[in-house]
């Protein structure tokens, strides 16, 4: 597993305010190294969506700095932030998946964008979605799936190029036990292979049972950071 750095992911008095007067996020620090896996508590609406935005550089802070992969977020833009995502896998409620394109062409895209052949990009996405009880779906269209299925395919997407940063939102929310944990064991290899994990939930006894560094957020305000799991 790389070093741990101290600027790896790094978030400095932030505030997060939406049009006209919201303020989803409130003086905000934290510092995640690399490597760990965390996971971001709070009731709907406590700001936890935000704060993944923010790390994704999809939405920028009213106030302070986020630090992400070692660079300043609020002062790169362009090419470079397009970098940066390509470093992260992300799995955000809405999915984002590509309606015209089969299941196995959306898992596979990371790997096309980053040049990796067709025969080999496939071999890999028909590997993940196997991996997640969708190896019968793979030329089906997004829009003829369940919620539970599409959620499935966005969470191979983000998994498939073994990014260095995975951000998860509610990853489990539509899925039956044993597939969530098909995705957590998933997940969590990753995280064993050197990725850092961050995973937005409000399942508390899934957050219990897993037993890593938990960050709690109640009306945009970190109120708890448990660093120190059980043994």
């Amino acid at each position: 597993m790389p070093e741990p750095s101290r600027e790896w992911i790094s978030l400095y008095h932030v505030d997060k305010v939406y049009p006209p007067n919201q303020n989803a996020l409130r003086n905000i620090d934290v510092k995640i190294q690399r490597g760990e896996f965390i996971f971001i508590a709070g009731a709907s609406g406590a700001g936890k969506s935000t704060l993944l935005k923010l790390l994704f550089a999809e939405e920028r802070a009213t106030r302070g700095q986020v630090i992400l992969l070692g660079r300043n977020v609020s002062s790169i833009a362009g090419e470079q932030v397009s970098g940066l995502r390509r470093s992260t896998g992300v799995i955000f409620q809405d999915y984002k998946l590509i309606h015209t394109r089969s299941v196995l062409d959306n898992v596979a895209f990371t790997l096309e964008v980053i040049g990796v052949r067709k025969r080999e990009r496939h071999k890999l996405a028909y590997q993940m979605l196997n991996a997640l009880g969708l190896k019968d779906r793979v030329d089906s269209l997004p829009m003829t799936l369940s919620g539970g299925e599409q959620q499935r395919v966005a969470i191979a997407r983000a998994l498939i190029n073994r990014p260095q940063l995975i951000l998860a939102d509610e990853p489990t929310g539509n899925l039956d036990p044993d597939m969530t944990v098909a995705v957590f064991n998933l997940l969590l290899e990753a995280n064993r292979c050197g990725a850092t994990v961050i995973v937005a939930s409000h399942n508390l006894s899934l957050i219990e049972e897993i037993n890593k560094r938990t960050l709690v957020l109640d009306r945009g305000r970190l109120i708890g950071d448990f660093s120190h799991p059980r043994g």
